[in-house]
């Protein structure tokens, strides 16, 4: 059975998109630590971020070092963080976070709640700042 992340990048569920190539996909999370919350995902599932071979790896690395740039010109803060946690989903992901202070990347923290709106708003200008 697909994932519920294949799902979205097959088009079954919908999703506030930041990015796609031929390997990788970029979406918000509907359930943000912070405005701009991303995810990065490889478009082949494996459930382990290091069950992943090198080149897929590597090249999500890269992929989310775009999507980190344009969302920190999208969204003001003092860095991106990121954290692979992998028990949320079976489906390889990296959270991509604005932050701005160390705080800021507990996942306990009361999640934010935006109005569809707000989250196209960010998605566009998330996009407008890709390289």
């Amino acid at each position: 059975m697909a994932t519920i992340f294949s799902r979205i990048v097959n088009g079954e569920i919908p999703c506030y998109k930041v990015a796609e190539d031929e390997k990788f996909f970029a979406f918000l999370d509907i359930n943000p630590m912070s405005k701009g919350h991303t995810l990065v995902i490889p478009k082949v599932e494996e459930d382990y971020i290091f069950n992943l071979d090198d080149d897929t790896l590597s090249g999500m690395t890269l992929f989310a070092k775009k999507i980190a740039k344009a969302i920190e010109k999208a969204v003001p803060c003092v860095r991106i963080g990121v954290a692979v946690i992998g028990l949320e989903v079976p489906h390889a992901h990296i959270h991509l976070i604005p932050i701005n202070q160390e705080s800021d990347m507990n996942f306990k923290n009361p999640k934010l709640k935006l109005s569809p709106e707000e989250m196209n708003e960010i998605a566009l200008k998330i996009q407008e700042n890709l390289i």
